[in-house]
């Protein structure tokens, strides 16, 4: 008995300081892990493989947080997928104030191009802020967007979509017209499920949707993903 209860309080204990940890995101913001069942989250930017090559400031954890109204809405994507037989898999979600900061400041050393031949080849780095890819404000530090792809549930594969996620490029956006017949079944797959749950498309990056009716339309987060 000694032994049991030796062994219960800490256990007790520890659940509980996890879930104070938990309760520390703002009101509205959730971990999607708790909403969506079987999603895959590869956060890009808090390992090396993105535009800038390194993790990003504020991307502690490869966990998602997004907004309760995203999650629930993507839990019914993720239903729908799973029925047929693919699964989401997503890159992106919250992204704090920070890390558009890290990426603005980055955009601005023109000598830093580890990745370029991988995610910008036909663009000048000097252009990146011209031409959109760049910005001082994301939708995505509002919590209600979302970077993502599908993937074949049964072998884990991602769909062809013609052109890798963050790709700054044509062949990013969703009607581009050298596409293929499989690529364009893809893509309009994922655009179909998404606008059918509540999402809109940026036309520019097939893989990037925010959700109609956003709770927080104009606030800009910055608390760190952890």
């Amino acid at each position: 008995m000694k032994f049991k209860i030796a062994f219960t309080i800490p256990v007790l204990f520890l659940l509980l300081a996890f879930q104070n940890l938990r309760a520390q995101l703002p009101e509205g913001f959730v971990y999607a892990e708790d909403w969506v069942g079987s999603l895959i989250v590869e956060l890009r930017y808090f390992g090396t493989d993105n535009f800038v090559g390194r993790p990003i400031e504020g991307y502690r954890k490869n966990t998602l947080i997004i907004s309760k109204p995203t999650a629930m809405a993507l839990s019914k994507v993720q239903d729908e997928l799973i029925n047929n037989g693919y699964c989401l898999k997503v890159f992106d979600g919250y992204r704090p104030q920070q890390a558009v900061n890290y990426f603005v400041k980055w955009a601005k050393d023109l000598d830093d191009t580890i990745n370029k031949k991988v995610y910008y080849p036909k663009v000048l780095k000097r252009r990146l802020f011209a031409e959109g890819y760049i910005a001082s404000k994301s939708g995505h530090s509002r919590g209600s967007t979302l970077d993502l792809t599908i993937v074949d549930a049964q072998t884990g594969e991602e769909l062809d979509m013609g052109s890798p996620y963050d790709f700054f490029g044509e062949i990013s956006w969703v009607n581009d017209a050298s596409l293929s017949l499989e690529q364009k079944a893809n893509r309009t797959l994922l655009q179909k499920v998404m606008a059918k749950h509540g999402f809109r498309n940026y036309p520019k990056e097939w893989w990037h949707f925010t959700l109609r009716g956003e709770p927080f339309p104009s606030t800009y987060f910055n608390f760190p993903i952890e």
